[in-house]
């Protein structure tokens, strides 16, 4: 579907209202002393320094070597054992994924053709199109079941637009909704776009410059100057509209999966590889503003992961760490045993999404789940991350010195992953979620 024309061009604005916090950096934590260029990765045995020497990877040492704040406080801790607290085996695990799985899509209803396309489209994703606001509020929630296990391409941009909330349930307010929304982003450009070239925000727009290039540079797609520029946009005019935070490393990679999923509307082909001049301007508009939307609407819901010391990271690292040790103590003991810290590698699990873990497609599938659950992107990312730390639990045990283990975690083996794998990594959360929802003091000993 076309994007509406708009009359408006961009023009220099005046005054910023407010100012931008300076950029503080969410990189991930830089990579220990010892983690040379050319280590190579040895997994036979061979004698190591003694633990106690290695003082280079200590929490305290690390910390140090940290631009922000990780004071994290001791939470009371409780009593809390279980030998069934154990990590599942791959039987029990392709057990639940079926069964997860079954149940959500128990909630579809058979693919019906329709004479005018050759796809196959579940017919009640179909009814999103045409179906009226009661019919919409009756199944908001069935909505969200059957996206559980994967949104199919061809409906994936308007049923995430309608999971983000930025979509009305309304059919007749649609239209004059995304025409607004749209004209509104672009208000924001032609109102604040221009003052990137002011002293006080020169430092925000400049660390958004270098890191787009950076923002999955493998793929074609985002090394295009066009995509590359609207990312700037994105990223600029989320800042100056979220002072609190302001923007911080990371947040660029936020913005792809919505992208790619939106230019999905207007490409056939493989959307990694496509020229985006190919498209009309008011196409690239439309990608552009509904991008812009659908990130504020995630990051409106993990914001404390972005603010000065971002609290958000801090807690839910501290959180992981705790739930692992309840859920495989034998893994827990061999990070302590060779000094390895959670911050070390969760740190960009948390910031990124995981994103510079799994290929894109990987991504855009774990987020159809992550917009159907609540909290996803915040409360059950913790329990994905630590049915992804357990995924790994054979290859992190064979490693026995610390060099090994921080480049087996910075560098997972996921690169031919697909929807199976993501299937289940998914049923593996859930079933950790499952058993720890009705305990809020879970992760504490």
């Amino acid at each position: 579907m076309a994007a509406e024309n708009s009359k408006q061009f961009w023009k220099r604005s005046a005054k910023l209202p407010g100012s931008i916090q300076p950029v503080y950096g969410a990189q991930h934590p830089p990579l220990d002393p010892r983690l040379t260029k050319n280590f190579i990765k040895e997994r036979s045995k061979v004698n190591t320094v003694p633990l106690k020497n290695k003082k280079a990877s200590s929490f305290h040492e690390f910390a140090r070597n940290t631009s922000d704040a990780w004071d994290i406080g001791d939470d009371e801790e409780e009593d809390f054992s279980s030998p069934s607290f154990q990590t599942l085996n791959s039987k029990v695990a392709l057990a639940t994924a079926a069964q997860v799985l079954e149940n959500h899509s128990k909630l579809r209803v058979k693919p019906e053709r329709s004479q005018s396309t050759t796809s196959d489209v579940p017919a009640n994703y179909k009814v999103i199109k045409s179906s009226s606001d009661a019919q919409l509020s009756r199944n908001s929630n069935e909505l969200r079941k059957c996206s559980w296990p994967g949104v199919p391409r061809e409906v994936r941009p308007i049923t995430w637009r309608l999971l983000s909330g930025y979509l009305p349930a309304n059919t007749e307010r649609r239209k004059l909704t995304l025409q607004r929304k749209r004209e509104e982003y672009f208000g924001f450009i032609e109102q604040y776009y221009d003052s990137r070239n002011e002293e006080h925000h020169q430092d925000t727009y400049r660390q958004i410059h270098i890191d787009i290039p950076r923002t999955n540079p493998l793929i074609p797609l985002f090394q295009q100057p066009l995509v590359q520029e609207i990312f700037e946009r994105i990223l600029f005019i989320w800042a100056i509209r979220h002072p609190a935070s302001g923007y911080v490393q990371g947040i660029n990679d936020l913005v792809t999966p919505f992208f790619v999923v939106f230019l999905s509307e207007y490409v056939e082909e493989d959307v990694e590889n496509f020229d985006v001049t190919n498209l009309s301007q008011d196409m690239l508009r439309s990608i552009e503003a509904d991008s812009f939307w659908c990130m504020s609407k995630l990051l409106d819901g993990i914001q404390d992961n972005y603010t000065f010391a971002q609290p958000g990271i801090q807690k839910k690292v501290k959180a992981l760490e705790e739930l692992v040790s309840r859920i495989d103590e034998q893994i827990h003991n061999h990070f302590r045993r060779y000094e390895v810290e959670y911050l070390q590698f969760a740190f960009r699990w948390m910031n990124n999404l995981l994103m510079r873990e799994l290929p894109l497609r990987c991504t855009i599938r774990l987020w159809d789940t992550y917009q159907s659950e609540p909290e996803g992107f915040s409360h059950f990312h913790l329990y994905v991350c630590a049915a992804f730390l357990i995924k790994w639990r054979k290859e992190i045990l064979d490693e026995e010195d610390f060099q090994g283990l921080l480049m087996l975690l910075q560098n997972l083996p996921t690169i031919h992953w697909g929807n199976e794998e993501i299937g289940l990594l998914l049923a593996e959360a859930y079933r950790l979620k499952y058993m720890f929802a009705d305990a809020p003091n879970h992760y504490r000993r």
